[in-house]
Parts: structure tokens; sequence; C-alpha cells
């Protein structure tokens, strides 16, 4: 892996076109060295095309980008030689043995006899598959497949590594092993890109880039997206009856939002208005029994939240 100076990313107005749909509107951003940076956003916000352009997969409709300080446009070979990518879909053979797989990119990328095999050997171990290495790959848990995919990514000592939705399907166990690797490649310098739809993983990431219908509309640290986008007073009430009496709350001034949270309500409240105690009596007068209003420190799903009623023309 060849150090390099300065950013591993610089977007300036990428953007990308299919005919009159706009899928990526004038994106800019950059990505540091061995920054764990997260890129979110609902199905068809622009993500994954995103993607596709930074990896020299999709020629950008206008703007510029480099990675890994080649220009994505006029240098997607040196690209695609340069980084390591696993997709959201499992894309290795199901058929082969684990090890076989490793081998079988290893080659694509242009390794070959006993370092290839000592690098393979040196992957699963890493990702804690040494003793399933003659196992048939489609017969490995789900868990266990992703950790496959990244170590084939991985094989050919990337700077930088694009993560498309690494562990959609994977049981929580498996997710925070997964995280484990990831956190473990950054410290050692990797720079890794990530899409995800789980906003609980999202707060691994040093930096979070947030998309809405092709426009990156925030960008920030975990702590600091929160403080911009959920300045309110976020309660939890549990209770009967909540379901009916939550909408009737909702319309109220200084009440920014009401949402199921699985059996109760999840509020965001102005603080000069409301506290966990006006919320339960405002609750009670809607009908609902046996009130209890706590409060919770804000997450990423708030923010999200959030973000997406601005841009839908709600109330930040």
């Amino acid at each position: 892996m060849t150090a390099r100076v300065g950013p591993a990313i610089v977007v300036r107005d990428l953007t990308r076109r299919f005919g009159t749909f706009v899928a990526v509107d004038r994106v800019s951003f950059e990505v540091e060295q061995g920054e764990i940076f997260g890129y979110l956003g609902a199905n068809g916000a622009g993500k994954s095309t995103t993607i596709r352009m930074l990896i020299g997969l999709l020629a950008p409709t206008s703007g510029q980008a480099t990675v890994a300080g080649h220009d994505v446009a006029t240098a997607p070979g040196r690209v695609k030689e340069s980084i390591g990518y696993m997709s959201q879909k499992f894309s290795l053979y199901l058929d082969l043995p684990v090890e076989e797989n490793l081998l079988f990119f290893g080659a694509a990328y242009g390794l070959e006899g006993t370092a290839l095999r000592a690098r393979a050997a040196e992957l699963l171990e890493r990702v804690g598959l040494d003793a399933q290495h003659e196992a048939t790959t489609g017969d490995l848990p789900g868990g266990q497949r992703q950790r496959l995919a990244l170590a084939c990514a991985l094989l050919h000592r990337p700077g930088l590594v694009f993560l498309d939705e690494p562990t959609a399907g994977v049981d929580p166990v498996a997710r925070r092993a997964f995280w484990d690797l990831i956190r473990e490649l950054a410290r050692g310098g990797t720079t890794v890109f990530v899409t995800t739809h789980y906003l609980d993983e999202a707060e691994y990431c040093r930096r979070i880039g947030l998309m809405v219908d092709g426009k990156l509309v925030a960008l920030d640290t975990p702590a600091g997206l929160k403080r911009t986008w959920v300045p309110d007073r976020v309660l939890v009430a549990r209770g009967r009856g909540l379901a009916e009496a939550g909408p009737r709350l909702g319309g109220a001034p200084g009440v920014r939002a009401v949402a199921p949270f699985g059996a109760g309500l999840h509020l965001r409240v102005d603080p000069e208005r409301f506290d966990a105690a006006r919320v339960a009596a405002a609750l009670r007068e809607a009908g609902a029994e046996a009130v209890e209003v706590e409060e919770a420190a804000p997450t990423l799903e708030d923010v999200f939240l959030a973000v997406v009623d601005r841009d839908a023309g709600g109330a930040p």
C-alpha cells in the first residue's frame, strides 16, 4: 500500500444524468486518508450511482472526481487498480471453496504463485475464516460470506476500499464483527468509503454524508449532524392508546415530529415548550392511558428523518 499526500477522494460538482433524470446532482466532498466515510440515503437517493462513478464503472455527465490521485473520467483503469470494491450483492463463486475464491480473484489482480497463496492465507486468518478455507463458499452463513468478500477486495493491498451495503441481510452479531474489521483497516491507514442502511453502524464513521434525491444535503461528524439537525428535545413515550393519541399531538405547536417507536412513540419537541411531563399530560388529554415519557439522546435516525422532512418542505 503506497502512502499518498492529500485527500483520498476529491469530488467537485459531480453529476450524473440518465436522460432527463438527475441521479446525482452537483455533489462535492472530500475524504481524508485513513477515514471511515459514511454515505447514507434512502433507496434511489444516488448513493450507488456515486460509487459507480468513483470506482470507474460509470462516466460522470459533468463535474470532476479524483480517487487515489486518479481522475475517474480520464483514468478509470488506474482508479480500478488502486482500490478495493465490495458490491452490495454477493459476487463470489458459491460453488468454489473459500480459498479458491481468493486465489481466483488474486489472479485477476495480477498476483500469482506463493505470494498469492501467502496473501490468501494471511487474509483468511485476518477475517477469521482460516478454519473454513476448504469449505464450499455457498455453505457459509451470510456474515462469513461478507467477510470473504471483504478479503477478496483487500488482496492487492489497496489504500482505499469502497463497501456498498456490506452488511445487508447480515445478523447483528455478524455485523458487529464485520465493523470490527473495518475499524481495524482504518487504524492501519486504509481509507474506507461505506454505504449502509443501518444507522447504528454509521456511528462508527468519522464523517457522514446524507443524500436525498441525488443531492448531498448534509455532511459532518455524527455528533455534528445531531447538533445541527436535532436541536430539539427527543422523547420516548410508552403507554396504551398511543397510536390514536400520537397523531392528535402531532399538530400541536412546538411538536416537530411524532413517529411510532416499537409499541410507543418517538417525539421531537421544542425544548422551550415541552418537557417529558407536559408531553405525558398532552397524550393523556388525547386519550392515552398509563403514559410514561422519558428523555432520550438523539440518534442518526432522528437526523435522517429531520433531513428528509426539511427536504420535503417540513419543519427542521
